[in-house]
């Protein structure tokens, strides 16, 4: 069996930061989601993403993440929604979508995959 390489962990320092990347993501058009991880003492917040064409690197798996001390994020939040405009950017938690937001959804994970696993930084 193929050995998976480890993710590379890149923290980021706020929770709007995560948002704001995965957004940028969806509103190309590829299908994005944040990451919820329990951990012992935080519950950590991540997208996955790939790195490409990094000199001879292909595909250098990425997890942006946040960590969250101060329990930021509600955890009944199903989905974070942003809107952006002239009067500045918009969070907002909620239960569903909401027109005229980008609708980003929050995944709870069970279980870390291998990839994941402790080693990566996180």
């Amino acid at each position: 069996m193929r050995e998976l390489d480890r993710v590379v962990g890149i923290r980021l320092k706020s929770f709007k930061d995560l948002v704001r990347l995965s957004a940028s993501s969806i509103t190309v058009g590829q299908s994005t989601f944040i990451l919820r991880i329990h951990g012992e003492e935080n519950t950590i917040y991540g997208v996955l993403a790939v790195f490409r064409d990094y000199f001879k690197l292909y595909g250098v798996p990425l997890l942006y993440y946040f960590i969250d001390k101060n329990s930021e994020v509600p955890e009944d939040a199903n989905y974070v929604l942003l809107r952006t405009g002239d009067d500045g950017e918009r969070i907002e938690f909620s239960k569903g979508s909401r027109a005229g937001y980008v609708t980003i959804p929050i995944i709870n994970v069970a279980e870390l995959p291998e990839f994941l696993q402790p080693g990566t930084g996180l």
